[in-house]
């Protein structure tokens, strides 16, 4: 295979090229050990492993801890396959090697049904394209901490690099013991033989680099001694006692502090400005001028004593702003565009099947309804900041970032160095929900650290220009319509409208890679085109729209909004066939036996149909997203302030569970933050400004308002899948449904608002 594989190669061209090079095996990810840099005695067995010399373990840790677990998820996969106590595995920044790139986030983009495979026998187009994408995948090592997808990634790359330490240090043990392998054995990181001999695995490590490993075997599941079970967060200590590092805590000598104030009009810029009174103000050392960096607005930033003297005095700066030259963006005007692009049915259809168009002339009538959600902002607990010090050629950069490599690119571009010259730091994020997946913040971090004369700039955000200048999620609308023939829905139709993310996303983060033509963008879609029903006859389809808006990643992208679409609609088709909405659900997915078991399960524990206190109901949704199933069922009832959700009971089968403690803390801190969009969350946008510009404006649930929230999973032996952002789509639908069934009134559009309602 390989021989004709050369012939066509060198015999027909480019196209013959490709052909060889799928041929070839995808790339390994284990590394070689020179990839990590060791120190006091430290000896790396491969791209991912190191031993100290008293045996603790070193793991190359490539994504970015946002609060999400990962310092501790993917140290548990290393202590399980190398048999150590997980306390005794700590993590180190990985470097640049295409080797640490997240292949799961790039086959995320794959516009595949999630019941594809389950369809497909044998190697099925979805799998083949998946191997395909993988392989390129691995080959642009895009390093990113996105997409639920860090768990999933490092789930056989991180084992096998930890069995494969493993196989070289008893390897090691088994040559100088002259000892057969398969009699030695691994307790607490001591290799121990019954004859006598032990050692630990600092004492091995020297001998371990020069033993090959052998045959590699991963651990049995029946063997696991901590995949599964609950084990405390390696990064909590730090970060109850203080002694933890944020990005807003670096603090390199000589540091000075700036402010940044961007033009309030959206794609605006400064006209005149002067800086007379702020250059005066005490602590004041510099303006600097900015242009629009990574897809932000174009301002300016002073450079003070102090970040409270930086931003004092940029508010000081009298300014004359000027729109952008295409007009100024208002929102209200955006949702009209969004209804008419809907209106045209010229989106693109990501999932057809069955005859629509026959069913719905079939029809004896047709349920058809409008669903509209607003822009969001991120809204981080640590606003953005970034520390940058430029001097003698070379950058240095302390970003809280989800893409460090994409970070390095823009500091290079910026200060006219090439990339080997930067060097980019990675303290704890202080969240990051998709925002922190935009460079803008670091290439003006690095513009004004140019003005810093080599000192470090520490450039920091205020809380109204985080919320004035984000890259929001994008407003949605959508028309979903059914058509009932027979008493029973026989064909679902879904037009949706809004602005494409990905594209523009590749346009600010990554230049080199960004084409001239929009794809179609999965994320626009997803939650719609792969609902799990069984509706005989199905459109989904989805217009990209380009508004103007800044848009980018919010925390499970358009499955934050699709759901609250589908899972409305599927309660409102339940009540026109006068079926019970758990009951009308599980009809629906009698070909889906995974999606019914995670639906029982929550309906099991929350009591559904039982009794509740009087003036409470239930709502329920299901969703999909990340590879993981969730059902969630709300009760709620409503007080002078609104809707009061009392409990959500989560259900969810997410594939394997590395640390079930980890799982229940992601679902209630997606509940939190999903409920806190579903009955507050939008941004306004008139004359080209955002409205809303802090807390006040931009209301978060308060913790006396936090419901109690249950987290039960599906036993299962598949592979991880995402956690982080799945227990995001399922919680406004169910909200609104439990609402519905209080008050009889339907609520199509987000946040839920009762005075709104369509009867």
């Amino acid at each position: 295979m390989k021989r004709r594989t050369l012939l066509l190669a060198g015999a027909t061209g480019a196209g013959a090229l490709v052909v060889g090079w799928l041929a070839v095996p995808q790339r390994s990810r284990l590394g070689s050990p020179g990839l990590l840099p060791v120190r006091n005695g430290e000896v790396a067995l491969n791209g991912w492993i190191k031993v100290g010399a008293d045996g603790a373990i070193v793991l190359a840790m490539p994504r970015s801890e946002m609060g999400q677990g990962v310092y501790t998820a993917l140290p548990m996969l290393a202590a399980e396959e190398l048999d150590v106590p997980l306390a005794s595995v700590r993590v180190e920044r990985a470097g640049n090697d295409t080797i640490y790139g997240n292949v799961a986030t790039v086959l995320a983009g794959l516009p595949f049904h999630p019941l594809d495979d389950e369809r497909e026998d044998g190697f099925g187009r979805a799998k083949a394209a998946r191997w395909v994408v993988g392989k390129i995948g691995r080959e642009l090592g895009i390093n990113a901490t996105g997409g639920s997808t860090s768990v999933v990634d490092a789930w056989e790359v991180v084992r096998t690099a930890a069995a494969t330490a493993r196989a070289s240090l008893l390897g090691a043990a088994a040559l100088q013991w002259k000892l057969p392998v398969d009699e030695l054995k691994v307790r607490n990181g001591v290799v121990s033989h019954a004859s006598g001999p032990s050692a630990h695995y600092g004492e091995l490590a020297r001998f371990a680099a020069a033993t090959p490993p052998g045959t590699v075997r991963l651990k049995a599941r029946e063997d696991w001694s901590l995949i599964g079970k609950p084990a405390p967060r390696l990064d909590l200590p730090a970060k109850v006692d203080g002694t933890a590092r944020f990005g807003v805590d670096v603090r390199p000598p000589g540091l000075k502090f700036a402010a940044v104030r961007l033009c309030p009009m959206l794609g605006g810029a400064p006209g005149r400005v002067d800086a007379s009174v702020a250059s005066k103000m005490p602590g004041v050392e510099r303006l600097v001028m900015l242009p629009a960096y990574g897809g932000s607005t174009a301002g300016f930033a002073v450079i003070a004593k102090t970040s409270w003297h930086a931003m004092r005095a940029a508010a000081a700066v009298d300014v004359q702003w000027e729109q952008r030259p295409a007009g100024p963006l208002d929102s209200a005007r955006i949702e009209q565009q969004l209804e008419a692009a809907v209106r045209s049915g010229d989106g693109y259809a990501f999932h057809s099947s069955g005859d629509v168009d026959a069913a719905e002339r079939r029809a004896s009538r047709t349920i058809e309804a409008w669903y509209r959600a607003p822009f969001l902002a991120h809204a981080t607990m640590e606003p953005m900041n970034c520390t940058a010090r430029v001097a003698d050629g070379k950058v240095e950069v302390w970003a809280p970032t989800q893409v460090p490599l994409m970070a390095r690119d823009i500091a290079a571009r910026v200060a006219g160095v090439p990339a080997e010259a930067v060097t980019v730091h990675v303290p704890l994020l202080g969240g990051g929900f998709g925002r922190r997946l935009e460079v803008d913040y670091v290439g003006v971090a690095v513009r004004v650290a140019m003005d810093a004369g080599g000192a470090p700039v520490q450039l920091l955000w205020p809380r109204e220009e985080d919320t004035t200048h984000d890259f929001y999620r994008p407003m949605h609308v959508v028309r979903l319509r059914a058509a009932v023939e027979d008493a029973q829905v026989a064909s679902l139709r879904i037009d949706s409208a809004g602005d494409a993310i990905t594209p523009r996303w590749f346009q600010r983060a990554m230049p080199p890679l960004a084409g001239p033509v929009d794809l179609p963008d999965k994320t626009t879609s997803e939650g719609l085109f792969d609902l799990p029903y069984a509706f005989p006859n199905q459109r989904m389809a989805h217009t990209a729209t380009r508004s103007g808006v800044p848009v980018g990643f919010w925390r499970s992208v358009g499955h934050s909004h699709n759901a609250f679409f589908s899972e409305s609609f599927i309660d409102e088709l339940a009540g026109a066939m006068q079926v019970d909405p758990v009951e009308y659900r599980r009809g629906l997915l009698r070909h889906a036996p995974r999606y019914r078991a995670v639906l029982d399960l929550a309906a099991r524990r929350a009591g559904w149909g039982t009794p509740l206190p009087a003036a409470r109901a239930r709502g329920v949704a299901l969703h999909e997203s990340f590879g993981t199933i969730v059902a969630q069922v709300a009760e709620v009832s409503i007080d002078a302030g609104g809707p009061r959700v009392h409990r959500v009971v989560c259900a969810l089968d997410c594939g394997t569970v590395v640390n079930p403690t980890i799982v229940a803390q992601q679902m209630e801190s997606a509940v939190v933050f999903a409920l806190t969009a579903a009955l507050h969350g939008r941004i306004d946008i008139k004359d080209g400004q955002v409205q809303q510009r802090n807390f006040p404006d931009y209301r978060m649930l308060l913790a006396a308002q936090a419901p109690h929230v249950e987290t039960w999973t599906v036993a299962s032996e598949r592979p991880p899948a995402g956690v982080g952002e799945p227990g995001v789509p399922p919680l406004a639908p169910a909200v609104a449904n439990a609402l519905f069934a209080l008050t009889g009134k339907r609520l199509r559009s987000l946040p839920l608002n009762l005075a709104a309602a369509d009867a």
